[in-house]
């Protein structure tokens, strides 16, 4: 008796002849052959909405998956998921990331498909797709949407979002004028596709990449470009090849492959975000990352893509200039070829051929980096205890060790209210505090690049050391130390810091430290007010309820198996 296909996972009505003979009556309804009904289902998951300017292409791109699944003897059967637009949802996409990763996962496991193709793009879709696909066990691969095309604004080229924020930053500082600023709003985003920049989305297309779970070459293709539509091809078929071999997530990504994908992380200057992400997904699979070794393999790792906000290029560069292949080909002899890939065959047997052409300005060789170490580091200490992130690569390096005084915001409200004060009591040297921005607080919002107050960005601040249990966007830059864990929520030491307080930052010595005696800190603990819920009912109940800590993904605690050490 036929068991893939249509024919997996057949509903129960008690009947199981039943249940074949209703599942193929309702197919029929289709208008598809009889023949094609019972060939190999590779499902198509897709995360089109209008309230996602990302994925505007993603009908043409899933037709192209179609074409190759049927070229290669598959039924192709496309299905919806939520869709998560960055700039659309309230409070925070990352509240929604967990649930889009459950909706994956369940529409895969109820849904009869023997492989599946996972389509997005958009900052948190990638990895909620793969975070799904990972729990679900079926063969599984990534397609990600592609990058935008960049804009023109008065001959200069721009591209979403980083040259978004250097322009908010001039508005904000009174050197263009609300006319100027509202033109440059118009040529910022100008096609469909992500953030053209070295942002979240563009970070996590080079993992999966980097994991093997893409095809390769496929991270890089702009949205609007041809090759975007023949990777979709490609990626067809080969969902295919996993159908026939049975493939799934957890007999390709290995602790080595992860560690390949960290790599790559630092190389490229990626994401803050990326971290969190990364950590979720391979915490799906069991797999932890511990500060210890993301510090070392950052060490040892150069900074060679020069894409914003790190460097001056953008994505359509770097696709122009060979991509994340390009990239594995110069790093070659510091990864781990033996690291399976979607395509059967290993990294190393991937980088056998000749590297493709790449101009050195844009993926730099080795002996000429951008900066010689990678862009990402974990700190610890007693304002972290179980850590904090910089992204050294896109920080000013005088700021790197530094202590400076406390100007403390106790949540996103205070913030807004006080940070254009002009009595706020700010000078340069000083740290900037917010707190009540983490996970639990609030979903975790990109609220971590705090603006430079505006008295200070009125004579010509432009950088200065600000802190938070927030996230910030990959595309942007600055001195900033994020994901401080635990968060204030739930009692972390970012809870007790006051105005005034001393704060020590080593990027050198990866500390991060509150310069405040054990005392005086125990008389502020025992003076927090008892937590209370945020959220009374429903998916935001759940969210608050069970969500992790940063250290640990902010998955779900429910969702993660027992950890397994990586070798």
């Amino acid at each position: 008796m036929t068991s893939h296909g249509l024919y997996e996972g057949l509903t129960n009505y008690g009947d199981q002849e039943f249940a074949r003979y209703l599942r193929r009556s309702f197919s029929h309804s289709t208008g598809r052959s009889p023949e094609l009904l019972d060939k190999p289902v590779v499902g198509i998951a897709t995360s089109t909405s209008d309230f996602n300017n990302c994925h505007r292409a993603q009908p043409e791109l899933v037709e192209s998956v179609k074409r190759g699944v049927l070229a290669a003897g598959g039924l192709p059967m496309e299905f919806p998921t939520v869709s998560l637009g960055e700039g659309f949802l309230s409070p925070t996409a990352m509240m929604f990331r967990n649930l889009m990763a459950m909706d994956v996962e369940e529409m895969v496991r109820a849904q009869p498909m023997d492989a599946v193709v996972l389509v997005g793009g958009c900052d948190k879709t990638v990895p909620a797709q793969l975070m799904g696909a990972f729990s679900a066990g079926r063969p599984a691969i990534q397609l990600v949407t592609g990058p935008m095309t960049t804009g023109r604004y008065h001959g200069e080229r721009m591209g979403a979002c980083t040259d978004c924020r250097r322009f908010w930053a001039r508005f904000r500082a009174g050197e263009i004028s609300r006319e100027e600023i509202t033109e440059v709003e118009r040529s910022l985003a100008t096609t469909a596709g992500t953030c053209a920049v070295m942002g979240t989305a563009s970070t996590m297309a080079c993992l999966a990449e980097a994991l093997g779970m893409a095809v390769p070459g496929s991270a890089t293709a702009p949205a609007v470009h041809a090759d975007r539509l023949r990777i979709g091809e490609a990626t067809g078929q080969a969902a295919m090849e996993l159908v026939r071999s049975g493939r799934t997530p957890a007999d390709i990504v290995s602790p080595a492959s992860v560690r390949n994908a960290l790599r790559v992380l630092l190389a490229i200057g990626g994401s803050t975000n990326a971290l969190i992400h990364l950590t979720a997904m391979a915490g799906r699979l069991g797999l932890t990352i511990a500060p210890k070794e993301l510090n070392e393999i950052s060490d040892s790792t150069p900074t060679l893509i020069a894409l914003k906000p790190t460097g001056e290029h953008y994505m359509e560069d770097f696709h122009a200039s060979g991509g994340v292949p390009a990239l594995l080909h110069t790093l070659r002899d510091t990864l781990e070829l033996d690291a399976l890939t979607v395509t059967g065959q290993t990294l190393g047997e991937l980088l056998e051929g000749p590297p493709p052409w790449s101009d050195p300005q844009v993926v730099r060789p080795r002996h000429d980096p951008i900066r010689p170490r990678g862009g990402l580091v974990w700190l610890t200490g007693s304002l972290a205890p179980q850590g904090a992130l910089i992204k050294r690569s896109a920080a000013d390096p005088s700021l790197f060790e530094k202590t400076g005084r406390a100007v403390v915001f106790t949540s996103l409200e205070d913030l807004a209210a006080r940070i254009d004060d002009p009595n706020l009591d700010v000078e340069p040297e000083d740290i900037l505090v917010l707190r009540n921005a983490g996970p639990v607080a609030s979903g975790m919002p990109e609220a971590g690049y705090l603006p430079i107050p505006a008295k200070l960005a009125a004579r010509g601040v432009r950088d200065m050391i600000r802190l938070s249990d927030a996230r910030m966007s990959g595309t942007a830059y600055g001195t900033i130390v994020l994901h401080v864990t635990p968060e204030a929520a739930v009692g972390g030491p970012l809870a007790l810091v006051r105005d005034g307080d001393l704060i020590s930052l080593s990027v050198r010595g990866a500390r991060l430290d509150l310069l405040v005696d054990e005392d005086e800190l125990a008389r502020r603990r025992a003076a927090l007010p008892a937590a209370e819920p945020r959220f009374e009912r429903g998916y935001r109940r759940l969210f608050q309820d069970h969500v992790l800590q940063a250290d640990h993904g902010c998955d779900f605690d429910f969702c993660v198996p027992d950890p397994k050490p990586m070798p």
